[in-house]
């Protein structure tokens, strides 16, 4: 069993929220790319409110620790997407694939996700659901030699 003194962590929410399951904490740097009107802006919100910033855009020009790559059936070819998302994104780090909840409008088939990823070059890890009408896939890209 492990503890910390005072008896562990604190919390300041009652549960843990969307942004906190995606891994993004004070200071990192997140690029979003994609972004429509049809994008959840509560997530939106709650992302940066965990890292304490407003996230950043494609003409960033310096290095992101996660990339939210907003994505939908109609924007074209997934691997170019998913390619063009590696440009800014630091080494070991994490895209956040999102894509319209099965059953919805533009909804990306899973098997499409499980087909583009190792040809951009990446690995498929986990899923959450976000929002109500969004899922997300985490993609890392394999960590290269210094």
């Amino acid at each position: 069993m492990s503890s910390t003194a005072g008896g562990g962590p604190t919390q300041s929410g009652p549960t843990t929220g969307p942004a906190e399951r995606l891994g993004f904490q004070p200071g990192m740097v997140i690029q979003e790319l994609g972004w429509d009107t049809d994008a959840d802006d509560d997530l939106r919100v709650a992302i940066e409110d965990a890292i304490d910033a407003d996230m950043v855009d494609g003409d960033h020009g310096n290095v992101v620790d996660a990339v939210l790559l907003w994505w939908r059936q109609e924007d074209g070819d997934l691997v170019d997407g998913l390619v063009d998302s590696l440009t800014d994104l630091v080494g070991g780090g994490v895209i956040w694939l999102l894509t319209p909840k099965v059953g919805r409008p533009n909804a990306v088939d899973p098997a499409d996700i499980a087909e583009a990823a190792p040809i951009a070059g990446l690995s498929q890890t986990t899923t959450a659901a976000v929002s109500k009408d969004w899922a997300a896939t985490r993609l890392v890209a394999p960590k290269t030699p210094a």
